[in-house]
């Protein structure tokens, strides 16, 4: 099997700089497959249903991307309670999450708490994040304003499907590096076996922050046409615990800074069936959260000036509403077997508030708001056609989607050289309307699925509040597909996929402009900004062969153009006469490889006795302007289970390994003021168990670090000198308690 993939890999890096590279693609699958046919005797197990990949519902064996799904079984028997904890152990998959050490204008460290998701060495809005297929708010990060993209609440969630590589090709702009896709729970997921009303209750405690949540489901259906469902959960939590150990209320503090958070959130479904040939869902989502800071590591160090900070507080708060509709029609016409139609309204806005006070000087306040409302339109039909021995499946569709973005910074006695209020970037309408089809070929055990994506995107800015000349911007992009899938046999099978990705520069990136000046800089926009472009291939083994299941998959990128936000463009930096110049560009182009593993060995017996499954996973990037390493590049994750099922228990022990980070993996330039602490080796075991204390009625615990181990991630260390005294306060939290009782009726 090694073998096998270690062929693909090397066919893969070859096929990138081919030139006929897509006419050679299906010849590299079977040459890959004539390597290693092992002869297997069972079905395979890779039966999750995807919806994400394909947008529709089919089997992840069948699909010729990498895909992770996490069950609503995987969130309560992993204690996951939020995305962080969501991808703890998937390879190449992270959530940055750095402590909350700020000030009033200087350093956004923790301000955006869990950023958003880094897929395969990529992150930010190159990660497209969706919540039942609507498109989520991105994050705003400039200068000391950060707001990160955690509109989620995990207790509303079903599942989360996570494609790796580009999904440009189905879903346009932002997905760059993949997709992640929160899809929420379902009426029928309650009303089983005959049942006209259900539903499940649940409380939980967790001991890294110390947490404390409650939620309750309710769904009923008081006819055969209709289906309803209510979902609410309550959450209170304190700061993220670490393992630093200096408590003081200043600037050389490494225990994490106090903080209450409070989440709140609500789902209501009404799902109609007048008949066999419609379904109608209409969806309403509330997310709220709030969190309290005193931050304590902001406070100025004695002897005070009348300008030193004797205490500093600060405020966020999180909100998004969504309402969706989505009608399913049985068609079974000449065009389209089905129709799908969405429209959904969305309503998001962060806000930040903090207040510095200082010792004989004015006090200082900044409030500072980003807001999202976005309407997201689509219409997708399908037809099935067949040919004798040859099957063909057409999907295609057409998506519309318009945001109002806006942000305001006000506040009271703003730093010396600027003034209240201010636009980052002015008010925005971003527009964007798109055309894909996908034509998949299916015949006996092969299926060939190609695709395509026009996408035309426009920025409309408006000139008012906003002390530049606004620019609007519009632009266009084709984004190609190819998927190819060999089944050899019903336990194994291979596949390839070519995928090209874009992401359209936003708002924030063309119209970025602040000035100051007194320090003597500024920033300005940027009308000549295009798409971030990309070229990928992905290959990949799934199978199985008595107790071993595996996928196995090796990928390479090309990308370029990638936007790099305040880069110096000009300037000397010379108060009132040359300002330094900062602006978004087009300069980047990078190159990303690696691969990864993942499998279960399953020893049961009728779904009692041993499991072990395993992932491990690996990428390597490099910065083509300069031939340096890519510093977004996680080091690489290696993780090991070993579950046994019990009729009425089963206990689990997790072991996960990360790779420290190497010097011959880092720009060192990123850290202009000494040198990049390299996060060491660390190995963490985390152990859960769950007891059915009856069939409706369920205990979860779980210890996890459970050796108590310190160490860091690397995504949260980036910018931290290796002599830096505050190493500590960037650590992850030691050993923790767990535990929640779920209750289904």
């Amino acid at each position: 099997m090694f073998n096998c993939f270690w062929t693909f890999f090397v066919a893969a890096k070859t096929l990138r700089s081919h030139p006929h590279r897509l006419a050679l693609l299906p010849l590299l699958i079977a040459s890959g497959f004539g390597i290693a046919v092992p002869a297997w005797s069972q079905q395979i197990a890779l039966n999750e249903v995807v919806v994400s990949g394909s947008r529709s519902e089919q089997a992840r064996q069948d699909l010729p991307v990498s895909a992770e799904v996490i069950t609503r079984d995987d969130i309560e028997s992993k204690q996951i309670n939020d995305i962080r904890d969501a991808v703890r152990d998937l390879p190449n998959v992270s959530v940055k999450r750095a402590p909350a050490r700020f000030g009033l204008a200087q350093g956004n460290t923790g301000r955006d708490s869990n950023a958003g998701f880094n897929v395969r060495g990529l992150d930010g809005n190159r990660v497209l994040l969706l919540t039942d297929g609507i498109r989520t708010p991105r994050s705003y990060v400039f200068s000391a304003n950060a707001f990160g993209r955690d509109y989620f609440d995990i207790s509303l969630i079903e599942r989360i499907e996570i494609i790796k590589g580009p999904a440009s090709a189905l879903y346009g702009s932002d997905g760059l590096a993949g997709l992640v896709n929160f899809i929420t729970r379902e009426p029928s997921s309650y009303l089983r076996d005959g049942k006209t009303f259900g539903g499940s209750a649940s409380v939980g405690y967790s001991g890294d922050d110390g947490g404390k949540r409650a939620g309750v489901t309710l769904a009923g259906k008081p006819n055969d046409t209709m289906q309803w469902l209510v979902s609410a959960s309550l959450g209170r939590a304190h700061e993220l615990e670490n393992m630093g150990h200096y408590n003081v209320a200043n600037v050389d503090r490494t225990t994490p800074n106090p903080q209450r958070d409070k989440n709140a959130a609500v789902l209501a479904k009404v799902i109609l069936t007048p008949d066999a040939n419609q379904r109608h869902s209409f969806t309403f989502e509330h997310i709220e959260k709030t969190s309290r800071y005193d931050l304590l590591s902001g406070i100025s160090k004695p002897p005070f000036v009348s300008t030193s900070v004797v205490g500093l507080n600060a405020k966020t708060d999180l909100q998004r509403d969504r309402f969706t509709y989505e009608g399913r029609l049985r068609l079974n016409s000449a065009m389209a077997d089905n129709l799908l139609g969405v429209v959904s309204y969305q309503k998001s806005r962060s806000r930040e508030f903090i207040l510095e006070d200082r010792f004989t000087a004015a006090d200082r306040t900044r409030d500072v708001t980003y807001d999202e409302n976005t309407w997201q339109l689509g219409l997708q039909a399908d037809k099935t056609i067949r040919m004798g021995d040859w099957a063909q499946k057409i999907t295609y569709g057409f998506d519309y989607t318009r945001s109002n973005v806006e942000n305001l910074q006000t506040g009271l006695v703003p730093p010396t050289g600027e003034t209240y209020p201010l636009k980052r970037f002015p008010d925005t309408r971003e527009t964007s309307s798109a055309f894909y089809v996908q034509d998949e070929f299916i015949h006996d055990r092969w299926s060939i699925t190609p695709g395509i994506r026009f996408d035309r995107f426009s920025l409309d800015a408006s000139q008012r509040g906003f002390n530049a000349q606004a620019v609007s911007l519009s632009g266009s992009a084709v984004s190609p597909k190819l998927g190819v899938l060999f089944r050899a046999t019903p336990q194994f099978s291979v596949y390839g996929n070519y995928a090209s990705g874009f992401k359209a520069p936003n708002a924030f990136q063309v119209n970025n402009f602040f000035e100051n000046v007194i320090q003597g800089y500024k920033t300005i926009p940027n009308p000549n900004l295009k798409p971030e472009k990309s070229q990928n291939i992905e290959i990949g083994v799934r199978g199985k062969t008595g107790v071993l299941s595996f996928d196995v998959a090796a990928f390479t990128g090309d990308y370029k153009k990638l936007i790099e936000n305040d880069r110096l463009v000009g300037g000397r930096g010379i108060p009132r006469i040359d300002p330094l110049i900062y602006q978004s560009v087009n300069i980047g182009r990078a190159r990303i490889s690696g691969f990864e593993f993942k499998g279960e060995l399953d020893f049961t017996d009728n779904g009692n006795g041993f499991s072990v499954p395993f992932a491990y996973g690996q990428t390597r990037g490099t910065d083509r302007t300069n031939n340096r390493p890519l510093n977004s590049i996680d080091p690489r994750k290696a993780s090991v289970g070993i579950k046994y099922q019990a009729p009425v228990w089963s206990v689990r022990l997790d072991v996960t390994n990360h790779a420290r980070k190497k010097w011959s993996d880092v720009d060192r330039t990123e850290v202009t003021t000494g040198t990049q602490f390299l996060t060491p080796a660390a190995t963490t075991l985390d152990v859960s168990a769950q007891w059915r204390i009856r069939k409706d009625l369920r205990l979860n615990a779980s210890v996890t670090n459970l050796t108590n181990k310190r160490y860091w991630n690397w995504s949260d260390v980036r910018g931290v000198t290796a002599t830096s005294i505050l190493r500590d306060a960037y650590t992850q939290p030691g050993r923790s308690f767990n535990v929640s009782l779920v209750a289904d009726f």
